[in-house]
């Protein structure tokens, strides 16, 4: 995105970012950094669950999240 923009591709970068929009809205779902520390666990990186007080990401929403990660 930030290559295409600085390249004077400036629609290209907007495009970018309107389509990241959806998966940036489930990275910001929960409190940070829940959502950040399962996306890294759900693309193979081994960041294991939050320390309490925070808890782990819902089910429904890690499942939103693991969606959107697919198509990026």
């Amino acid at each position: 995105m930030l290559k295409n923009f600085f390249e004077g591709n400036i629609k290209e970068a907007i495009d970018m970012q309107i389509k990241a929009i959806p998966l940036i809205n489930s990275l910001f779902s929960e409190v940070n950094p829940i959502p950040v520390k399962e996306a890294l666990n759900l693309l193979g990186y081994n960041f294991g669950e939050p320390r309490l007080p925070l808890i782990k990401m819902s089910e429904e929403k890690r499942n939103d999240l693991k969606k959107l990660l697919e198509i990026f």
